[in-house]
């Protein structure tokens, strides 16, 4: 469970963080379609508030995979 929640929470984070700096600053249209909220529909005008709430959800999920211990402990 601790690696699924690593691994969910990187990709969440580089989403995140990426999808922030692309929509404010467009430094990286090359990654634009690599974006998950550039895909969702719905989301179309809050990418930013939508990014920013993807890396904090990461940030969490890191958070909370560093509390749990690794293997079973019998």
């Amino acid at each position: 469970m601790k690696t699924l929640l690593e691994v969910v929470g990187w990709v969440a984070l580089v989403q995140g963080v990426g999808g922030t700096v692309n929509t404010l600053l467009g430094w990286w249209r090359w990654a634009h379609d690599l974006l998950i909220v550039h895909h969702v529909g719905a989301l179309a005008g809050y990418e930013v508030f939508a990014s920013i709430t993807l890396a904090v959800l990461g940030l969490a999920l890191l958070g909370t995979a560093g509390t749990l211990k690794k293997g079973r402990s019998s």
